[in-house]
C-alpha cells in the first residue's frame, strides 16, 4: 500500500446518458483512513458514488483527488474475479491469512458456477484484500454471507489499513467499521460522524431541528403579513381621506392641510418601509431552510391461499451439488397458510432446494412471487422491457407500489442501470399487483435499503398465503414466526434437510 490515506471529492455530479435530472449534484467529502458507510434509498445513487471514486465512470462535473490504487467491489458474483487464480496460487504470508481468515478453498476457481453467493463473495472480497488497495470500495459486503462468514469477514476488515467506502443494508456491519455515514438524499448529501446508528440519530435531531425552524420562519412571516395587511389598509384610507379629489380648485386652505398632511405621511411611512424589508427578510429565511420530503413507505400485500391442499410435495431423494457432494431430503410438503424458512451455512443447497420445489409446485407460476438471490443482467434488460410494455393503467399500478417501496419510478423507467436493490423491488411490485399464492424468496432483504427491508418485514407479517423463504437475518425470521426446516453438513460434505 502506497499513496496518502485519503480521499477527496469536490462538487461531485453525475447524470445518466437519456435521464432527465441529474442522479447527484455538488457533493463533497473527505474520507480519512478507516471506513466510510454510504447510505440512502435504492437508486439514490450509492453505487455510482463508488464507482466514481474508484475511476470506473466519469462525473459529469466536480472531481476526485483519490489513491493511485483503488478496487471496487461490485453487490453482483456472477463472475470471478479477476486475479481469483493468481490469489489462490500466492504463496506469501499474508495470502496465506487471509484465505484461512476468510475460509477461501483451494479449489474455488474450478468450482466457481457451483459456488453459493455468499462463497462467491467471500473470494471477491479476499482478492481486494489481497492487492492491499488505499481506497477499498465495498457494496453490500455481506449479502448471501450466513453468520460464521459475516464473522470472518469483519475480522478481515477491521484490519484493512486505507480508506474504506462500504454501500450496506447491514446496520450492526456499519456500526462495526465505520467512522462517518455519507447519506444521499437526491440531489445532495449530507454527511454524519460515527457509525449507522449515531448517524441516524443525528440525522433526525438536524431534521427536527429544520423543521422547528421552517415552524418558526412561518409563523414570524404571518405575523408579518398580517401587520403589513394592516397598515395597508390603513394608509389607503387614510390616502382617501386626504385624497384633493372633490376640492375647489380656489379652496386654497384645504389644499394646503392635506399637503402638510401629506409631508407627515411621508414621515410616518418609514416604518411601513422597514416593514416591507422585514417581511423580505422573512421569505428569504423560509425559503433557506430546506426539509428533504419523507417518502412515506408501506406496501399492502393482496395475497390469498391457495385452494389446494398442498403447494408442493417431495418424495424423499437428492440433488447434485458438484461433482462430489450432494443434497439429501426427506418426504416435503408444505400447506397453503405456512410460513417457512429454509436456513444453513453458505453453499449447502439451499437456492438449489428451492429451485426444485418451484418445479413441482402446484400453483400457476401467475400466483407465484419468485425472487432470486441475483437477477443476471439480460434478465434486468427483459424485465424493464416488460414493464415498459405494460398498459398504462397496469404499469400505473405496479410504479405505485414501486413509489411505496421507496424508489424513484421516474428514475427506473428512464435508466438502462437499475440497481439491484430497484430489481428485487420491481420484482416485488410485479408480483403484488396479482394476487400470489405462494412466495418464494431467497435471500429477500439483501440488496434493499433500510426502510424498505422494514416495509417488507410488515408486509409478510400480514400475508396470509404460503411463505418459503432463505435467509441469514435472524431477526427477520423471528419477526415472519417461521417454522425452520435446516440444512445440515455430514463428515462427508454432503447435506440433509432436518426437520423440525
Amino acid at each position: 500500500m502506497s499513496g496518502p490515506l485519503t480521499v477527496v471529492f469536490r462538487d461531485l455530479s453525475y447524470q445518466y446518458d437519456g435521464a432527465s435530472a441529474p442522479l447527484f449534484t455538488g457533493l463533497s467529502a473527505h474520507l480519512p483512513q478507516g471506513f466510510t458507510g454510504v447510505v440512502g434509498a435504492n437508486g439514490a445513487g450509492k453505487s455510482t458514488l463508488l464507482r466514481l471514486l474508484c475511476g470506473h465512470l466519469s462525473s459529469t462535473s466536480g472531481h476526485v483527488e483519490s489513491a493511485a490504487e483503488a478496487v471496487y467491489c461490485p453487490q453482483a458474483t456472477d463472475d470471478p474475479p479477476l486475479d481469483l487464480d493468481a490469489f489462490l496460487e500466492d504463496s506469501s504470508a499474508s495470502a496465506f491469512r487471509l484465505r484461512g481468515r476468510l475460509n477461501i478453498e483451494p479449489d474455488f476457481g474450478r468450482r466457481w458456477a457451483t459456488l453459493s453467493h455468499g462463497e462467491r463473495k467471500r473470494a471477491q472480497i479476499a482478492c481486494a484484500l489481497g492487492r492491499r488497495p488505499n481506497l477499498l470500495a465495498i457494496d453490500e459486503p455481506t449479502n448471501h454471507l450466513d453468520s460464521v462468514a459475516r464473522h470472518l469477514l469483519i475480522d478481515a476488515l477491521v484490519r484493512f489499513r486505507g480508506v474504506g467506502v462500504i454501500v450496506s443494508h447491514d446496520r450492526a456491519l456499519l456500526d462495526a467499521l465505520c467512522i462517518q455515514c455519507i447519506w444521499l438524499e437526491p440531489p445532495g448529501a449530507e454527511v454524519y460522524p460515527g457509525g449507522y446508528s449515531s448517524a441516524r440519530e443525528l440525522r433526525l435531531a438536524a431534521r427536527a431541528h429544520r423543521v422547528a425552524e421552517r415552524e418558526k420562519a412561518t409563523r414570524a412571516q404571518r405575523v408579518l403579513e398580517q401587520e403589513m395587511a394592516t397598515r395597508r389598509e390603513k394608509a389607503a384610507r387614510e390616502h382617501k381621506v386626504r385624497s384633493k379629489r372633490g376640492l375647489s380648485r380656489h379652496d386654497n386652505d384645504g389644499r394646503e392641510k392635506i399637503d402638510r398632511a401629506r409631508i407627515a405621511d411621508s414621515k410616518a411611512g418609514a416604518p411601513l418601509r422597514q416593514m416591507r424589508g422585514r417581511e423580505r427578510q422573512a421569505v428569504e429565511r423560509l425559503e433557506s431552510v430546506q426539509i428533504q420530503k419523507e417518502t412515506r413507505i408501506g406496501i399492502r400485500l393482496f395475497a390469498e391461499p391457495s385452494r389446494r391442499h398442498r403447494l408442493f410435495r417431495l418424495d424423499p431423494g437428492e440433488i447434485a451439488l458438484d461433482d462430489r457432494r450432494c443434497l439429501r431430503y426427506p418426504a416435503l410438503s408444505m400447506g397453503p397458510t405456512d410460513r417457512i424458512a429454509l436456513t444453513g451455512p453458505n453453499g449447502v443447497g439451499k437456492s438449489t432446494l428451492l429451485r426444485k420445489i418451484l418445479a413441482e409446485t402446484v400453483v400457476s407460476v401467475n400466483q407465484v412471487i419468485d425472487m432470486p438471490q441475483e437477477i443476471p443482467a439480460n434478465e434486468v434488460s427483459h424485465l424493464l422491457a416488460v414493464v415498459r410494455r405494460l398498459p398504462a393503467a397496469q404499469r400505473g399500478q405496479v410504479m405505485t407500489i414501486f413509489s411505496c417501496l421507496g424508489s424513484r419510478p421516474q428514475r427506473l423507467l428512464e435508466t438502462t442501470q437499475p440497481s439491484p436493490g430497484e430489481i428485487r423491488k420491481l420484482l416485488l411490485a410485479l408480483g403484488l399487483a396479482t394476487s400470489p399464492q405462494f412466495l418464494v424468496l431467497d435471500e429477500p432483504t439483501n440488496h434493499l435499503d433500510l426502510p424498505s427491508i422494514e416495509a417488507l418485514e410488515d408486509t409478510l407479517q400480514d400475508c396470509t398465503c404460503g411463505l418459503l423463504l432463505v435467509s441469514h437475518d435472524q431477526g427477520f425470521l423471528d419477526r415472519l414466526e417461521t417454522l425452520i426446516w435446516r440444512i445440515e453438513v455430514d463428515e462427508a460434505g454432503n447435506s440433509m434437510v432436518v426437520l423440525p
